[in-house]
């Protein structure tokens, strides 16, 4: 039989550091949060190799007791509570006294501080949860915390660490949402001697806003508020431009707590639905100030998650808030639409299809290039020529497509689709084709997706894509998280067709793209691909994310609800039959359907 044994405070705080120091981002919060909570008007955070290495958190707040240095790194020693009673009222950032503990368990930190009733302060050494030294010292009025080797004493943790560059980003984002919550609070993020982030603590949230997110963000949110007798909302909302393909840019604070919450962002959602486009997911900033015993924020020792003892009354404040803001805001892109709300049960964007315009004078162009190509008589090789030709020179924005009637060499390969024989178009989107007994149901857009995909990463993984250069160069201002994401891929971005170079400390200049591409709406492509990209945390494929690319780059190359006569429709089935997976698009929905005579006798009822 087993006995229990009672476990020692240095193998109990390195526990505890598992569940409140999971990475360098982690203990910035916590030491950030603290100086908060200690009434600092100036922060400076320095980090060095990713936080791994180094991190310093320096306040000018009110510090540390010089009797109370070493009960800081006590178990659960805390300034914040005394009693039990004090949990239903927090408010401040810390309480729980877990923090300092768990770090000094896993790391070597000198820590100094003094206090003003103090003309001097006190210094304490500690590496792995064992005292070096303590001594008093001269110090400015304040507290200074420095941590090397973060995790040196369990090799295993550093294994579950990204690259310092991924850790760096970590760290620019939360440090980016707490200034976000902390108008009032110069921030400043120092990242191997170079300052990232520099906020300058003015009681006007825009130029928070303005120095965190750059002029581009700044320029298309606007500013909302509403109150209730409970609670009060207010933040800042993104216009179409800003929307994205993940919630990276969503963010959401109770109290000035940085949260996540699954509901809340449910709420706002909802409220953008009928002004966003599908797929797409809102930029916000989002703060709800309440009372502080109607809420619970003791769930998890990371606080990232709270608990409110009304959570449908908050859904519902929360989405008549945004959406009264948004229908009353002057910004010309929403497309404003009543939606329905349901207060039980609510919903968030439901899938419907984008249609792109049609471009009739180019399309005759085309064809007027395509008539004189059909009027020389040439080998094979020889029109292939010409036509290469047309597509990189007289039309580079028309999309190189299988559907242009102009003959190209390609491989005898046996089609996998039985020989069809095509009967029209219905709404310019589905081609209707029958081979004996059954019918098929072909939506072109993604048949004619699938090609282009195949194509396109085809032309990467061999090295042959072609690029053309832009007349006006694209520039885009990033995230600090963003630029590091897109320097560790630049390789990959390069290999795509893509020209990008470094411009200024957290910008880009794209210069060229795939020739396939057209004009897309550059920007945007950009930052869905590099959205997806930092998505596929749990891989470093290079494939997959070629896959990404190839993926978003088709979708906004084809076009859509374009009319397209018998020969066109031939072409473009003889194309998706010799592709190796005809079947569904590169985002998995079906390309073809098939109903069999069978099916639809018993939807006629001419059968049982």
């Amino acid at each position: 039989m087993s006995r229990i044994n009672i476990l020692d405070d240095n193998t109990s705080n390195k526990i505890a550091a598992g569940e409140v120091v999971e990475r360098p981002s982690s203990v910035v919060k916590e030491l950030v949060e603290n100086s908060i909570d200690a009434k600092a008007k100036n922060i400076i955070i320095e980090i060095k190799n990713g936080g791994e290495t180094y991190i310093k958190v320096l306040d000018d707040g009110e510090g540390i007791h010089k009797d109370d240095i070493e009960s800081a790194f006590l178990t659960h020693g805390t300034s914040k509570i005394k009693s039990i009673d004090d949990i239903y009222s927090i408010s401040t950032m810390g309480f729980r006294g877990e923090a300092l503990p768990s770090i000094a368990a896993v790391s070597k930190v000198v820590l100094k501080s003094r206090c003003a009733e103090f003309d001097f302060g006190r210094e304490i050494s500690i590496s792995g949860g064992y005292k070096d030294y303590i001594k008093d010292i001269g110090f400015n009025i304040g507290t200074s915390i420095e941590i090397s080797d973060l995790f040196y004493n369990v090799p295993a943790r550093l294994k579950f660490l990204k690259s310092p560059r991924r850790e760096s980003a970590l760290i620019s984002d939360i440090v980016t949402r707490i200034a976000l919550a902390n108008k009032n609070i110069a921030f400043t993020l120092i990242n191997n001697d170079k300052k990232v982030i520099t906020t300058y603590g003015t009681d006007n949230s825009n130029d928070t806003v303005l120095s965190l997110y750059g002029k581009n963000i700044y320029e298309n949110v606007f500013y909302f508020e509403g109150h209730r007798d409970t609670m009060s909302v207010y933040g800042y909302l993104g216009n179409e431009e800003l929307s994205r393909g993940s919630r990276n840019y969503q963010s959401i604070f109770v109290n000035k707590r940085y949260v996540k919450s699954k509901f809340i962002t449910a709420a706002v959602e909802n409220a953008f639905k009928s002004f966003l486009t599908i797929n797409k997911f809102p930029f916000f900033v989002l703060f709800i100030d309440i009372y502080p015993e109607f809420i619970d924020v003791n769930v998890h020792p990371t606080k990232l998650e709270i608990k409110f003892n009304n959570e449908r009354e908050v859904f519902k404040i929360v989405f008549e808030e945004v959406h009264k803001a948004i229908k009353n805001s002057k910004l010309n892109s929403f497309r404003v639409e009543e939606p329905n709300f349901v207060e039980d049960t609510p919903k968030l964007f439901e899938n419907t299809n984008i249609e792109y315009g049609e471009n009739k004078n180019l399309y005759n162009e085309k064809q007027d290039l395509i008539n004189n190509i059909k009027s020389h008589e040439k080998t094979n090789s020889d029109i292939y020529k010409i036509r290469d030709g047309v597509d990189k020179k007289d039309i580079p924005d028309v999309i190189d497509i299988p559907i242009d009637l102009k003959r190209e060499i390609v491989e005898d390969k046996r089609s996998k689709l039985p020989e069809m024989r095509v009967i029209g178009q219905f709404n310019k989107t589905y081609i209707l084709c029958e081979y004996e007994e059954t019918l098929f149901l072909i939506d072109q857009h993604a048949a004619h997706e699938k090609v282009l995909f195949e194509k396109y990463l085809d032309q990467i993984n061999q090295l042959q894509v072609t690029a053309q250069i832009l007349i006006s160069p694209v520039v885009l201002d990033l995230s600090y998280e963003d630029i590091n994401v897109y320097i560790e891929n630049k390789e990959i971005f390069s290999q795509s067709g893509f020209l990008i170079e470094i411009f200024g400390n957290n910008s880009i200049c794209i210069k060229e793209v795939p020739m396939f591409l057209g004009k897309p709406e550059l920007s945007d492509l950009f930052m869905q691909i590099l959205n997806n990209i930092k998505e596929l945390k749990n891989t470093s494929s290079v494939y997959i994310k070629y896959n990404k690319i190839a993926t978003l780059a088709c979708k906004a190359a084809v076009k859509a609800n374009q009319e397209l006569n018998t020969r066109e429709v031939e072409s473009l089935l003889n194309e998706l039959g010799r592709l190796e997976d005809p079947f569904n698009c590169p985002h998995g929905r079906p390309t073809i359907i098939k109903f069999s005579l069978n099916e639809l006798e018993k939807r006629f009822k001419r059968i049982q």
